[in-house]
């Protein structure tokens, strides 16, 4: 065990101090999240969700970290990730609208100027639509029109087309 930790003191500081330095980046930006939520009256689901992206993609970068403070050379590393990324890609391609929903519903937590409870009317000639919001959820809406009928609506439709907010925390007129 005492030549294990000598032989490989440097790695095990270096992986200490990345798991230090990223899990206090990690809990800065949660709590930016959790604010920016708060003020914009999101629900905490929303803002957990965006944590939840936060540390997927922290644990990724780590991990290429953690690859060099171990010794692996950056042609491997490269090697290793174009294949990886190459497979994504094309399972990523064909589920593009999966991938462009949740891309959307992360910048709707960040700049939609509608929250729920708010009786919009979406532009759409195709569908029309006036409800109100009753959740906002990672891949869609909830709506909620006035004959109680329940409409999910796709996050990147909803950046697509023009919405009027009709008015605000109408929620309350349909429970």
């Amino acid at each position: 065990m005492q030549d294990f930790l000598s032989l490989y003191k440097f790695e095990i500081i270096n992986t200490i101090a990345l798991i230090i330095v990223l899990s206090i980046i990690r809990a800065i930006i949660v709590i930016t999240v959790k604010k920016i939520g708060a003020r914009s009256g999101t629900t905490e689901a929303r803002a957990g969700l965006i944590g939840r992206y936060v540390t997927v993609t922290l644990v990724l970068i780590a991990f290429l970290i953690e690859a060099f403070i171990l010794g692996v050379e950056f042609s491997e590393i490269s090697l290793v990730f174009s294949s990886v990324f190459a497979v994504i890609g094309i399972g990523l391609f064909a589920i593009w609208s999966i991938l462009s929903n949740v891309t959307s519903g992360v910048i709707m937590f960040f700049s939609f100027p509608y929250k729920v409870g708010d009786k919009i009317k979406i532009h759409d000639n195709d569908f029309p639509l006036e409800a109100i919001i009753e959740d906002i959820r990672p891949f869609q809406l909830h709506l909620r029109k006035e004959n109680g009928d329940l409409v999910t609506y796709p996050n990147n439709l909803m950046l697509q087309k023009a919405v009027t907010l009709i008015e605000k925390d109408a929620l309350d007129e349909i429970i």
